[in-house]
């Protein structure tokens, strides 16, 4: 069943990364690309996340690896709600 969690959230950042980046494409609006950024470094994160809790042994840590991903995400969206909105 945690799988199936760790998969569903990848997936559904992922989608969000791709209707993110559709609406950029037709608009060309900037905190559309900020945010599809962001929710890319989030996909990322899910994806490292199900790798070192599910398909690698216990005795590998990946818990900087996965996080790096979220924290330049959340940096990056964070610039471009600040910055594109001003």
């Amino acid at each position: 069943m945690a799988d199936f969690v760790y998969v569903l959230c990848a997936m559904t950042s992922g989608a969000c990364a791709l209707l993110l980046l559709r609406a950029y494409r037709r608009s060309r609006v900037r905190l559309l690309f900020w945010s599809l950024l962001g929710f890319l470094g989030l996909t990322l994160n899910d994806v490292f996340t199900w790798v070192d809790l599910r398909i690698l042994p216990p005795s590998i840590n990946l818990s900087i690896v996965r996080i790096v991903p979220a924290v330049i995400g959340m940096a990056v969206l964070c610039y471009g709600l600040i910055w594109e909105t001003a």
